[in-house]
């Protein structure tokens, strides 16, 4: 050490006393022989560790005095020259003081634990020979300044926190966790504790430069993003409840995926003990962790409350960083610069090196890659951007100064997709159902927010013989468990009121009374009574056309200003009504005020858009839009049989503005074919309209069509969708119109074969009936599936590809 440390220090208690009574003089700025008769008494700072840790936590000892102290008094009083090295033996020590104060005062619970016992004599060894030892070469010294987890000093100070966390009563991997993330945040107190006595400190300038400054200001803008962003997540609101997702949490269980196929056993592990296990092994560096899961099944809520447990329990060995795939416009030449536009904070954006920073490993979250599909325009924007994922992984992998790591979740993908990309550096799970277990400490929580009696009453209504298998089933997802509960509370279900069917139908039903929940029981609550004129069915059906501009955006928001043209489009007296009144109202976007209780989203940000709580509602609605368009097709509108009340022309028009946005997922249509086999449906007209709607597109009559520019449909549709800043050409158009339409006939005519009545009279043929010639064509379906390709490579098998299971697609059909 800078002074010959007395050898008269007896034992561990006595050299943490010292250390504590070292502060107080320094406070009290007592005489120089005072200071020095004190100072003597101490073989090093770490002296205090052998106090119990819990007192440690507790104390406020001014650790930057005590290092500057003694350099000062060595410079001023007794004129001698400070070495760097000697320097930084001192100061870092006072920086990972720091650093253990600070987490033990983030980790109050924990310090609770503690013994309250001192270091054991061994434990009390250690540490006075670490201070009689603390004599660091240049290279030692430069290197704790520059990265001081990585720092032979570091080792050091860990070895010894280690033990005494240990002997503590803190379990070994629990101790581990914490010893890295005190080294890790050291540097954070190191540099800035410089910055006090670097007039007396030679040759510190080359080491620091000017790139100090800059280095204190990245740092702060992180910790400024986690406070802001991260900390904040937890505590939002579920819906528009009173209470937010911490309240009502639980950790689901996962089920690996292998070769694309979930296995078939029982899920055991918690998903965030996998996920920190896999963050904290060193041979898994270089996976990315994917986490599918179906809607509804908490992979957003996952994503929320994961960032915030990062940020909690292992920042700064993981610092988290939280971006919704919805939200990333743009697909930037290399995911560095992908990473940085979706981010948008300064730390991220600025001139620092923020990716190559030896003090900082991000954890990237990425949710909801199935929105990126939707959103994006580029050519195989899936493909392109999992290259992006996995080579930056790999690089990670491989450069020394990055460690970052990647979660990314969404819906199912094609395992065709995912082996061709990132098969080599992929760890695959599924989310699970919840068991009992978790579903019964959802219940637990759920008594904690609405009370034990409701609760309990909720739990007899599950388990209740007379309530259908299928309900028993859904109330295993999260966002089902959560609407049946909070409808239950609200008196709003009961055993009477659910149909008896298949699982899609009945979640159909499920979505149905929520949606009338909220427009009755919480629209009583909420509603603007100045814009309330609307009867329920009217509201019902605004709730719907926002849901399929939703739908059309391919994200989770639509601009207001579609909404409010096609309300008017439609010539809806009713929504006009309330259109107009919303723009007379002198309030800022009344019209998003008024539904923002259905089950929207308020945004300060954008104002001029709406956005529903959860993608599966806008889904849902969306498919309710379609499914009632779809009803008026079949409408007689004279006597003739061919006479419809939506002429043809009309007709061709809307199916291309139904379904020229964007494809029809498996979501969707699990919502529409339920909703269509609830209406009074004459299966056969909507069967034959679309069928003939088919052989005129797969023959490219409207993309090539010779009328005038009006009567081009993809064309206006283009136009359309390109005027709320959707980006689509007419060829995509054209394509996802006819591949959707594809969709629907393979459905119906799956609907049509389970049907006794209506086998005899429907049955589609994609290549055209091959008792007709001049409508059968072998090369019909080929001819398609190379159009598709325009979109990009293996649209057909990834748009088309899941409805194809049973179909029989040989040249005769």
């Amino acid at each position: 050490m800078l002074i010959k440390w007395s050898e008269s220090v007896k034992d561990g208690v006595e050299a943490s006393k010292q250390v504590f009574e070292l502060a107080r003089v320094l406070k009290e700025n007592k005489d120089n022989e005072t200071f020095k008769e004190v100072a003597n008494q101490v073989s090093s700072f770490l002296d205090i560790l052998n106090a119990p840790l819990g007192q440690v936590a507790a104390a406020s000892l001014p650790f930057v005095s005590m290092a500057t102290g003694i350099i000062t008094y060595i410079f001023e009083k007794n004129q001698q020259e400070v070495t760097l090295e000697q320097s930084i033996g001192l100061v870092a020590q006072t920086a990972y003081l720091e650093s253990i104060q600070s987490f033990f005062r983030s980790n109050f619970d924990l310090t609770q634990t503690l013994s309250k016992d001192p270091a054991s004599a061994a434990t009390s060894q250690k540490i006075k020979q670490l201070g009689q030892t603390l004599n660091l070469e240049r290279e030692d010294a430069e290197q704790a300044l520059i990265c001081f987890h990585e720092s032979q000093l570091s080792k050091q100070f860990n070895d010894v926190l280690k033990q005494r966390l240990e002997e503590s009563g803190i379990s070994e991997n629990k101790a581990q966790i914490i010893v890295e993330r005190v080294s890790r945040k050291t540097h954070r107190y190191l540099k800035p504790n410089f910055a006090k006595i670097k007039d007396k400190i030679p040759n510190l300038s080359p080491i620091y430069g000017k790139d100090w400054q800059q280095e204190l200001t990245f740092n702060y803008g992180i910790e400024k993003y986690l406070k802001e962003k991260i900390d904040q997540e937890p505590l939002g609101k579920v819906f528009d409840e009173f209470f937010s997702f911490n309240n009502l949490y639980i950790p689901l269980k996962i089920q690996a995926v292998i070769e694309g196929i979930v296995a078939d056993n029982n899920p055991s592990e918690n998903i965030e003990t996998w996920a920190i296990n896999h963050l904290l092994n060193p041979h898994q560096a270089g996976k990315v962790l994917f986490i599918q899961g179906g809607s509804g099944r908490g992979k957003s809520v996952f994503c929320r409350m994961f960032a915030g447990r990062v940020r909690q329990y292992l920042h700064p060995i993981y610092t988290p960083i939280l971006i919704r795939l919805r939200d990333l416009k743009i697909l930037k030449s290399d995911f560095e610069k992908t990473l940085s536009s979706a981010i948008n904070w300064e730390f991220a954006t600025g001139d620092h090196n923020w990716l190559t920073d030896k003090n900082t490993r991000f954890l990237f979250i990425l949710d909801g890659l199935d929105e990126l599909i939707l959103e994006s325009e580029k050519k195989d924007s899936l493909q392109y951007f999992l290259e992006q994922v996995a080579h930056f992984q790999q690089q990670c992998q491989e450069n020394p100064d990055q460690g970052h790591r990647i979660i990314i979740t969404g819906r199912p993908l094609s395992f065709e997709i995912i082996q061709q990309l990132m098969s080599n550096n992929l760890e695959w799970v599924n989310l699970a159902l919840m068991d009992d277990e978790t579903q019964s400490k959802w219940l637990e929580k759920w008594g904690q927010i609405v009370g034990r009696e409701e609760a309990q009453e909720f739990r007899q209504f599950l388990f209740n013989q007379r309530c259908p298998e299928t309900i028993k089933n859904l109330s295993r997802e999260p966002l089902m468990l959560y609407l049946l509960g909070a409808m239950h509370r609200d008196k709003q279900v009961s055993l009477d009121n659910f149909i008896r069917g298949e699982e899609e139908q009945i979640k159909v039903n499920i979505y149905q009374k929520a949606v009338a929940w909220v427009l009755t029981k919480q629209r009583n609550k909420h509603f603007n009574e100045q814009l309330s004129s609307l009867e329920i069915e009217d509201l019902h059906s605004v709730l719907a056309e926002a849901g399929f501009c939703v739908l059309q955006s391919g994200q989770e928001s639509a601009l207001l200003q579609m909404v409010e043209d096609r309300l008017l489009d439609k010539g809806d007296e009713s929504a006009k009504e309330l259109i107009e009144k919303a723009r007379e109202s002198k309030e800022k976007n009344p019209l998003k005020n008024t539904l923002a209780v259905f089950h929207f989203k308020k945004s300060t940000d954008v104002n001029n858009f709406i956005e529903f709580f959860h993608k599966s509602f806008g889904e849902f609605l969306g498919a309710e839009c379609l499914a009632e368009s779809m009803e008026e097709w079949t409408q007689k509108g004279g006597s003739s049989k061919k006479t419809y009340f939506v002429k043809d022309r009309e007709f061709r028009w809307q199916v291309y503005d139904l379904f020229g946005g964007g494809n029809l997922t498996h979501e969707v249509m699990s919502y529409l074919m339920p909703l269509l086999r609830q209406r009074d449906l004459n299966w056969v007209t909507l069967y034959e309209r679309l069928y003939e709607f088919y052989l005129s597109w797969s023959d490219g009559e409207f993309i090539e069509s010779f009328d005038s520019a009006d009567d081009m449909l993809p064309l206006k549709k283009a136009r359309q969708l390109q005027k709320y800043d959707l980006k689509r050409g007419q060829r995509q158009v054209d394509i996802y119109t006819g591949l959707n339409v594809l969709i629907l006939l393979l459905e119906i005519n799956r609907h049509a074969q389970s049907n006794e009545t209506l086998k005899d009279k429907i049955s589609f043929y994609p290549c055209g009936n091959p008792e007709i010639k001049t409508e059968f064509d072998e090369n019909r379906l080929l001819k398609i599936m190379g159009y598709s390709e325009c979109l990009g490579k293996d649209k057909f098998r990834i748009i088309v590809g899941q409805f194809l299971e049973k179909v029989n697609l040989s040249m005769n059909n």
